[in-house]
């Protein structure tokens, strides 16, 4: 018996790090995303084979399914995919704690998950997965991520939905709204990768450590989020991330990313997720592409090719 299962991509177009204090953001959905498919095998383990967008394995592993022990554990392996094992491992018992039923079958399972994104994007490699393993194990994918990966949980919630959202924690409790997010000027979007990727964990902890009114910042964030979400005009547009940017910038006390990689850029440049990594939204028009790939930022995506 073959299970199959699919999780969008996510990009947060506001309100990063406000999120995980209840401000009210705007995260969309990625064309690009991970999928997981599951087979019945007669031994009691779990085969689990990791494929990349260019259908590489990047990472495989097999566990016990009754003592979720990593049987292959001694071999020689780099200290990258221990991280990733471990991992791995601690969201299968996650998932076992709170399904009590969960791979508890007297068989196991070939399991196989295909990335269509490159890992280094940053469109949500865990939180995929994570939604992927919940809906699996009929378990709830937000209290798995929260008690695993931690974060406020929008990815979650675009892993699960197909269109743009407003995503907000309310008494810690997600709140998900549809949205018609579609500007007039998506031509005019670019969403530039950074050529690394960034520590989600390390960026929360980061921001933990700063010293701000978080009631006067998560205010200001909803409201700049509700405006950015209906703005109709490019120049509103530009004047409102770049407010966004420099109230983050502040908040951080760290450059925004126009001010420290691309000062002479004509047009509008906004973080996006954690500061210093993965993509960045541009303003701008065809030419932009040149002016980032001079820079040396090769992967420039057009709004309408990436987001949902």
């Amino acid at each position: 018996m073959t299970k199959e299962f699919y999780s969008n991509g996510k990009l947060l177009l506001t309100g990063e790090y406000a999120v995980l204090d209840g401000a009210l953001s705007l995260a969309t959905p990625t064309k690009q995303g991970q999928s997981m498919t599951i087979n019945e095998i007669p031994e009691r383990i779990i085969n689990w084979i990791s494929y990349d967008n260019e259908n590489n394995i990047w990472f495989s592993c097999i566990f016990d399914c009754n003592s979720m022990e990593i049987l292959n554990k001694r071999e020689k392996k780099s200290k990258d995919w221990l991280a990733i094992v471990n991992t791995l491992q601690s969201i299968l018992k996650e998932t076992k704690r709170q399904n009590k039923t969960f791979l508890n079958q007297n068989y196991g399972y070939q399991i196989e998950t295909r990335l269509s994104f490159p890992r280094n994007w940053g469109l949500g490699s865990s939180s995929t997965l994570i939604n992927n393993v919940a809906v699996w194990a009929n378990v709830n994918p937000y209290i798995l991520l929260e008690n695993t990966m931690g974060g406020s949980g929008y990815d979650i919630a675009c892993a699960q939905n197909n269109f743009p959202i407003f995503y907000q924690k309310k008494e810690g409790n997600p709140f998900v709204e549809i949205t018609n997010f579609n500007p007039p000027f998506k031509e005019n979007l670019f969403f530039i990768h950074l050529n690394k990727k960034q520590n989600s964990r390390d960026a929360i902890i980061s921001y933990r450590e700063c010293s701000f009114d978080k009631a006067k910042l998560v205010k200001d964030i909803t409201l700049l989020t509700k405006q950015i979400a209906n703005c109709k005009s490019l120049p509103d547009f530009e004047s409102l991330i770049t407010t966004h940017e420099e109230l983050l910038s502040k908040t951080l006390k760290t450059p925004t990313v126009k001010d420290l990689l691309f000062s002479d850029y004509k047009s509008s440049i906004k973080s996006l997720g954690g500061w210093g990594g993965d993509f960045v939204l541009a303003t701008g028009n065809k030419e932009c592409i040149s002016y980032f790939k001079t820079k040396g930022y090769p992967t420039v995506i057009n709004y309408t090719d990436i987001i949902k």
